[in-house]
This record gives structure tokens, sequence and C-alpha cells, in this order.
């Protein structure tokens, strides 16, 4: 019989390689996937691993796309290093959409650039405020914060759909639910001409960079690691549980915020029932395929963008469904904890138990039955 067997000390090392090591196992899954289908593997894999990457045009789509998983992920890192769990990231980056694209919305073609600023602290606002509910619930009523983040997540859609099918949506737009274009001062400006690579780019390596600085060189950070490693811990050393809660929701729900309305204000330009591309889902993926760690994230979060990029691609060239990219994050997330459970564990063949006979053990009734058949004998005195 095949048993884990609780390893003694976990190798370190592979507690990095097992990324790459998930990383090739979805790929030989991939090309199973490609040959059941009767595509050719090899012309299936290089739309995820190759055509993103084999030109400066795409390299810059892949930067976009990478952008908003980066951003979310640094603030979920912070959650799950904590020992928070938000899952609700994506309802977060919907609320910051229509907190930015609500701002943007008020602005007019003569209305000075500067508006982007208030456009990005409005974004960060609204997803603080999504945030702040999950928070507010668990500290006041000791909900599950799982639960509730999801679960606010659906509210999220259903307030994005009655804005953009209602008070937002554009009178000019022939009856589809989306709002005006955004004024040309609202957008980012364009980082590299001919391409939609945009600002958001450097602000998410900026944010990867003052996340590191947090996270492993302030007390604050080390506070919230050791507030989720050893709760006990912390306790004893006097440091407050309750404030670590609202720092990383808050935290995680400025950064998705902020990705909302950089997507909002960047390759959307407008607000459609369409805003969520599942980024606040995928980059759990991202947070932990990157360890956690700020700079893992980066990489990761490139990863991440190609299955979007090459599910895409796919669907037009291939003909297969977009349904491609969500197999290729699920693979890569169950070959990742697949490898990080043989990290903790071994493998153990343990041969079956003997035939022969052995004592039976007495069964025992219920407690309840014992009870009454106790009662009954004292009744019969």
């Amino acid at each position: 019989m095949l048993r884990l067997e609780p390893r003694g000390a976990p190798s370190r090392a592979m507690v990095w390689l097992s990324p790459l090591l998930a990383l090739g196992m979805t790929v030989a899954f991939g090309v199973v996937i490609f040959l059941a289908v009767g595509k050719n593997p090899v012309h299936g894999l290089s739309m995820f691993f190759w055509e993103p990457v084999k030109s400066a045009y795409n390299l810059s789509e892949l930067a976009l796309k990478a952008t908003p998983l980066i951003l979310i992920a640094l603030g979920l890192a912070a959650c799950y290093r904590s020992n928070v769990w938000n899952i609700g990231a994506e309802g977060q980056y919907i609320l910051g959409a229509i907190f930015g694209g609500g701002v943007a919305l008020l602005a007019g073609d003569h209305t000075s650039h500067a508006i982007v600023l208030p456009i990005l602290l409005a974004g960060i606002l609204g997803g603080m405020v999504w945030a702040a509910l999950v928070a507010a619930l668990r500290d006041g009523f000791n909900a599950n914060e799982i639960l509730v983040s999801l679960m606010l997540v659906y509210v999220a859609q259903y307030l994005l759909d009655y804005l953009v099918y209602g008070p937002w949506k554009d009178p000019q737009g022939y009856n589809f639910p989306q709002t005006k274009m955004f004024a040309d001062p609202t957008l980012l400006g364009h980082l590299i001409e001919g391409t939609r690579l945009n600002w958001g780019f450097p602000i998410a390596l900026v944010a990867v960079g003052l996340v590191w600085v947090f996270l492993f060189r302030s007390v604050a950070g080390f506070r919230l690691q050791v507030g989720g490693m050893a709760p006990g811990a912390a306790r004893y050393a006097g440091y407050s549980s309750r404030k670590a809660l609202w720092t990383v929701l808050l935290t995680s729900g400025g950064f998705a915020g902020l990705a909302g309305a950089l997507d909002a204000i960047g390759p959307l330009q407008q607000l459609t029932p369409q805003v969520s591309q599942g980024y606040g889902f995928a980059a759990i993926i991202v947070a932990f395929v990157g360890r956690l760690n700020p700079v893992g994230i980066v990489l990761s979060g490139a990863l991440m963008a190609m299955f979007y990029i090459g599910g895409e691609l796919a669907q037009s060239r291939l003909g297969l469904p977009n349904a491609m990219t969500g197999v290729f994050q699920g693979l890569l997330l169950f070959s990742l904890l697949a490898c990080d459970t043989l990290i903790d564990n071994r493998l153990r063949f343990k041969s079956a138990p003997g035939t022969a006979l052995r004592p039976a053990r007495p069964c025992r009734a219920p407690r309840g039955v014992r009870k009454l058949a106790a009662a009954l004998r004292f009744l019969k005195r």
C-alpha cells in the first residue's frame, strides 16, 4: 500500500524547484490534451510558450497581461503569509474598476491629464472598501473570510451589471451594456509607441519593490509573518491579530483595486460587464507559484500571462475553446500542489496487513444507548 510519511526536514532547494517541476508536469499534461483533441502538440504548446515571447510587440502584450496579475498577487501574498485567506480579490478588482471608472466618467476632453492620479486613488479606495467588508465581518462576527470574500465577488459583478445596464449606460451606445468611452486625458499613456503597454507595468514593478521591503525589511512585515506562522508566539509577543487582519486585507484590496483602475483606463477604456477576466482568481495561483515572494510573483505572473495569451491564440488559430486558458491554469495548480505534498511527505510502500485472525474487539454501543441501558438496570433493582 502507498502511504504518505512526513519528512523530518523538507528540502529547501525543492521548495524553489517544485514550481519548475510543476511547469514541466503541466507541459506533459498539455501534450496529452493536444493529442486527445487531434492537434499537433508542438504547434499547440508553441501558442502558449513561444508565440507570447517571439517579438517585441508580443512581449509588450505579455507585460500588459501580467500587470494586474502581479499587483493582485502581491496583496494576496501579504494575506497568505499572515494566514488570512482572501479569495475575493476578483471582487475587489471589479470595485477598483468601478470607482476608477466613475471618476473617469466625470472628466471631459479639456480636463487636465492630472485626473489620472485621482482615478487611481479612487480605484485603490474601491478595492479597500470591498476588502474592509470582509475584515469587518471577520473581526466583528468571526465570519469565515474565505466564504465572505468569495460571495462578495458575485455582489461586485451584479453591481457592475446594474451600473452598465442602468445609470452609466451610454445613450449613444446602440443599447449595448457599456459606459461611454473615457475621455483622452483620463487614459494612461503608452510606454512604448506602437504597443498597448502603458505605465501600469512600471507601477507594478515599483509595487514589487515596496512589498519586498515591507515583508522582509520592516518590523510590521515581520509581525505579520510571525502571526501567520506561529499565532501563539505572536500573541505572547503582544502582536495584535486584529491589526494584522485589517492591515493585510486593506493592503490586498488596495492592490486589487489599483489593478482594476489601471485596466479600466488602460486597455479597456470603458466599463462593460466583461471587465472581469478572472485575474483575481488566477492571481491566487500566481502567488503560490511565486512562493509568496514578490520577486517570484513577477516570474509566475509572466507565466500566467502566457497562459492567457496562449488560450486566445489557441482559440483563434487552432479552433480550440478559450477554456484552454483555465485548463492550463488548473493543471499548473494541481501539479504544484502535488509537488508541494511530496516536499513535506515521502511515499512509502507498506505491505498489506496479514491474513491471520485477530481477536475481535468488543463492539461498543453508542453512548446514548449505554446510558439508556444503565438507567433500565437501575429501575429493575
